[in-house]
């Protein structure tokens, strides 16, 4: 499946729980919702994917970080329920994406009023290097 059908899902996934639900509830509820609704979707989705960070070879996790939403191995979800996403937030999901050498991250923001607004496409076009 190509990534932009998986994200086009993904999105019409979140719309669907923010119809059910609306905004102003934790995200530890719009994750729970996401997985079901992705996977009645068939696809396959992890929740609290550990983010591995290695420096010179050695491995410096110390599982504070962790993934949101990996789905089909390819995309990453990052979910918010805040007043206002802010640029951290897109560095973040940004940074995991280079951590795993993944292209495609969706930041999704719950708490708007029209979901639409609420939903950020990150691409790492630096597929594969090392952070700047």
């Amino acid at each position: 499946m190509q990534l932009n059908e998986i994200s086009s899902k993904i999105i019409k996934a979140a719309i669907n729980v923010h119809k059910e639900l609306g905004p102003g509830l934790l995200e530890s509820v719009y994750q729970r919702c996401m997985i079901i609704e992705l996977r009645e979707m068939g696809l396959s989705c992890e929740a609290e994917v550990p983010v591995k960070i290695m420096y010179k070879n050695h491995d410096v996790s110390d599982e504070a970080f962790y993934i949101d939403l990996l789905v089909e191995g390819q995309i990453i979800i990052e979910l918010k329920s805040v007043e206002q996403v802010k640029d951290v937030h897109k560095k973040q999901l940004l940074t995991y994406l280079r951590l795993r050498k993944l292209s495609l991250g969706l930041l999704i923001n719950f708490n708007e009023v029209l979901l639409k607004n609420g939903i950020t496409r990150i691409v790492n076009e630096f597929k594969g290097d090392v952070l700047p």
